[in-house]
C-alpha cells in the first residue's frame, strides 16, 4: 500500500490552485449534488464534491488528478466544512490522490487471491515500462501504486487503471492494456478471457438450461 501523504503545501502549489473555482462541466454537477441533501447537511456532500474537485484537476491537467491543499480548502469552503475535516476524509479514502500521479493511474492488487493468482506478473509487466512503485514515469503516462483488495478477488489477477477494472489478467495481457493505453487506444475492460463477470471460464456448470433458454426449474424443487 502506498503512502498516504499531501503534497507539500509551497508558494508554487498556491499561485497554481488558489484560484481554483468549479469548471463549466462541474458547476452544475455540484449543484445536483449539493441538492440531495438538506439544509445544514451539506457535508454530506464531501466524498462526491472531492470526486468532483478531483476529475476537474485531472482536466486541467490531462492526468488522473489528485486534490492539491487549496482544491481541497475550496470544497471545504463550498461546504462549510473546517479544512482539517475535509482533510481526513481526502486522506483516509485512497480513492483519492494526495500527490499529482500520471494519466493513468495503475493500482495492482497484491491481496492474497491476487498473489496466489500471479499478481506478481502483472507487477513484473509493469516494471518492463519502466514504472516504480509510489512514483510517475518520466513520460507523465503512468504511476504505479500497489493496492490492497479491489473487491474482484474472483477475477484474480486484476488491476484498476483510472476508473476501470482489467482481470483475468497475465503478464503478457498486462502488457498489451499498457501498450494499448500508451497508444492512445482504449483496450477491451473486465475479464480479459473472454468470461462475463465472475462466471465460470469455459461457461456455467450449473443451470445450464437457463444459460439457454428462460427454463423454470421450480418444478423440480
Amino acid at each position: 500500500m502506498a503512502g498516504r501523504h499531501f503534497a507539500a503545501d509551497t508558494p508554487e502549489l498556491r499561485a497554481q490552485w488558489s484560484d481554483f473555482a468549479w469548471d463549466d462541466v462541474a458547476a452544475p454537477e455540484a449543484k445536483r449534488i449539493l441538492a440531495k441533501y438538506p439544509e445544514g447537511r451539506q457535508a454530506s456532500a464531501c466524498l462526491p464534491f472531492l470526486d468532483l474537485a478531483q476529475r476537474q484537476v485531472g482536466r486541467m491537467t490531462e492526468t488522473q488528478g489528485w486534490l492539491p491543499i487549496p482544491v481541497i480548502e475550496f470544497v471545504a469552503a463550498q461546504l462549510d466544512m473546517p479544512v482539517v475535516r475535509v482533510m481526513e476524509v481526502a486522506s483516509f479514502y485512497t480513492m483519492y490522490n494526495l500527490v499529482p500521479v500520471g494519466k493513468y493511474h495503475v493500482q495492482v492488487c497484491g491481496t492474497t487471491p491476487c498473489m496466489l493468482r500471479g499478481s506478481d506478473d502483472v507487477m513484473k509487466a509493469c516494471k518492463a515500462k519502466g514504472m516504480v512503485k509510489g512514483h510517475t514515469t518520466e513520460d507523465g503516462l503512468f504511476t504505479l501504486t500497489e493496492v490492497e483488495c479491489m473487491g474482484a478477488c474472483a477475477n484474480a489477477p486484476m488491476v484498476q487503471i483510472n476508473d476501470d477494472n482489467y482481470e483475468d489478467l497475465t503478464e503478457e495481457r498486462t502488457l498489451q492494456i499498457l501498450d494499448a493505453l500508451a497508444e492512445g487506444k482504449e483496450p477491451p475492460v473486465g475479464p480479459q478471457t473472454g468470461r462475463q463477470a465472475s462466471c465460470p471460464e469455459g461457461g456455467p456448470t450449473s443451470l445450464k438450461k437457463m444459460a439457454e433458454r428462460n427454463y423454470d426449474y421450480r418444478g423440480q424443487w
